[in-house]
């Protein structure tokens, strides 16, 4: 931060007194990077709540607490440029929710080794810090059109970056309250055709506030109702509405919400408009306001329609998206299998999905019992996220099965025959496995293995002590290398846990592979006294990286005292 500082007093002469400034300092794409103490204490937040978010998101606002459109913000042009300037009646939003007038100076700050990349970002506060009614009333009560076509650009670069709907509606909330209303209303319609209240939001003193005692299930949609909610929810063009519309004898269920929703809201002028995807109605969008005393103009409605038609879109896409994702996971949880009875052995097995914002993976399991005694056992992992990897998954499953059945030779062989039939499948396909065979040792129980690259199984005593099976280690399938594969084989004491797992239970971007096994190691023995029934649930909660958007598939054997 030293060198900031002495970077700003090169460039900024006419921030004479820097000790009543706040600075922060941003990187090439707008991260902050570093917060002084005094910034800190003027936007009443923490370093740690700032660091790593991106400068304009987090802090620049319109000048009526709204989200300020990037191509209309007066701070990222000299960002973009690498130069110095400075400007007035700008704008940062504080902790607690409330406004800040500043006066602003950004100047280029970095080293050689940053590439000089950063800015200094310094300012004072010049106004008042209220973000109530007091500033709102000064705000403008139109928006000019350069204005509207800066948040028609701003909706559809927002809302087009993701492909999950629940965050798409949260990017939306965001881009219309307060700029526009003080109260938004989403309702969709489902697959199946029902109409769901998903979210009502209220815009007060800066703070957005979900109404979840209004969000609902909707009566049936009436498909002759002339009144403007469900007439949009049929697809029909935007509305402008007043409590007026539901003064009279309802003729529907939704009409009943609606008159209900005015009446605890307190709005007393409206936009509703259809949220259209490309073959189908999503839903309807309400914009209401309540506080700010000027109703809706037509120039409104026309804008909100458009916002409202982009919002279809990247609606319809998420939708399209998880249900493609719904199905490969449907077809994923279908294919794995029952788990065998086996008499002298207890067995485990869970499979988690990867996190919504995420595809589906390749990850699998399988046990099965093979003759003479003998149980075999899979963990595997097939190279991608899609649905490719799911069927690919599949067709590796099911050889595997088949060839473990067939050839009574150890596993490596069966695996060296796996990996020449991966080879030849019609879709390009790589995987990692574990196969193993439980085989009947005397009274006791016995493992022999082989590992295609996959991560390597753990065994824990009854006593806590745990050793990572590393032995038998080769290749992944599907190289078209074909090396040759070794076995390994180890005495299961009794009491013992075996545990197979996917790499998606202990990999992480913050941390390294050795990190992730030891926690695994550490825990495991931690649950080694737990019954089966719950371990592998235990193991999840406790070990798998928050930051992981990957699946998990586990797989886990007992030996009985």
């Amino acid at each position: 931060m030293g060198d900031a500082r002495q970077c700003s007093k090169r460039h900024c002469c006419r921030f004479r007194d820097l000790t009543h400034a706040g600075t922060y300092v941003v990187d090439d794409r707008g991260r902050i990077i570093d917060v002084s103490p005094r910034a800190e204490h003027l936007l009443r937040r923490s370093a740690a709540e700032l660091l790593g978010r991106d400068a304009h998101d987090a802090l620049h606002r319109g000048r009526g607490g709204e989200p300020l459109p990037r191509s209309l913000c007066d701070m990222r042009q000299p960002l973009l440029e690498g130069v110095t300037a400075s400007g007035e009646d700008a704008w940062l939003e504080r902790g607690d929710g409330s406004l800040m007038q500043i006066s602003w100076m950004v100047t280029p700050c970095g080293t050689e080794a940053d590439g000089g990349a950063n800015a200094l970002v310094i300012f004072y506060e010049t106004g008042s810090s209220e973000s109530g009614e007091q500033v709102r009333a000064q705000a403008p009560t139109t928006m000019s059109e350069l204005d509207r076509l800066a948040l028609l650009a701003e909706t559809t670069t927002t809302l087009t970056s993701s492909l999950d709907s629940d965050e798409t509606i949260r990017h939306l909330v965001r881009l219309v309250v307060p700029l526009l209303a003080d109260w938004v209303v989403i309702d969709l319609l489902t697959e199946e055709g029902e109409v769901v209240r998903n979210t009502v939001v209220h815009h007060e003193n800066g703070v957005l506030t979900h109404r979840e005692d209004l969000e609902r299930l909707m009566p049936p949609l009436s498909m002759e109702s002339p009144m403007p909610l469900s007439r949009a929810l049929r697809g029909v063009t935007a509305t402008l509405v007043g409590p007026e519309h539901y003064q009279g004898p309802p003729d529907s269920g939704i009409a009943v919400a609606q008159r209900e929703l005015f009446e605890a809201t307190g709005i007393h002028s409206a936009c509703i408009a259809p949220i259209r995807g490309v073959r189908d109605v999503v839903g309807a969008m309400t914009l209401g306001r309540a506080g700010q005393p000027h109703p809706f103009s037509t120039h409104d409605l026309l804008l909100v329609e458009d916002i409202a038609r982009r919002a279809g879109l990247a609606l319809d896409n998420a939708r399209l998206y998880e249900r493609q994702r719904r199905v490969a996971e449907t077809m994923q949880r279908h294919l794995l299998p029952r788990l065998p009875s086996v008499p002298g052995l207890e067995m485990g097995a869970c499979y988690l999905p990867a996190p919504r914002a995420s595809q589906v993976g390749g990850d699998w399991y399988d046990a099965f019992v093979l003759s003479g005694e003998t149980t075999g056992l899979v963990i595997g992992d097939v190279v991608g996220h899609d649905l490719d990897a799911a069927s690919g998954m599949a067709q590796v499953c099911n050889m595997l099965r088949a060839y473990a059945g067939e050839l009574e030779e150890p596993p490596s062989a069966v695996m060296e025959r796996l990996d020449q039939a991966v080879v030849r499948m019609a879709e390009a396909t790589m995987a990692t496995a574990v196969f193993a065979r439980a085989e009947r040792s005397g009274d006791g129980w016995r493992l022999r293995w082989t590992n295609a690259g996959h991560p390597p199984p753990l065994l824990i005593e009854e006593n806590g002590r745990t050793r990572y099976l590393e032995e038998a280690s080769s290749m992944l399938l599907g190289t078209g290398f074909a090396p040759a594969r070794k076995d390994a084989v180890v005495e299961l004491p009794p009491r013992s846990t075996l545990l197979f797992y996917t790499d998606g239970l202990i990999e992480s971007p913050s941390h390294s592979l050795d990190d992730g096994l030891d926690r695994l190691r550490e825990e495991a023995a931690a649950l080694t006294r737990h019954p089966l029934s719950t371990y592998c649930e235990r193991l999840l909660s406790r070990v798998r990286p928050a930051d992981n958007d990957d699946d998990v598939a586990m797989l886990t054997l007992r030996v009985p005292g």
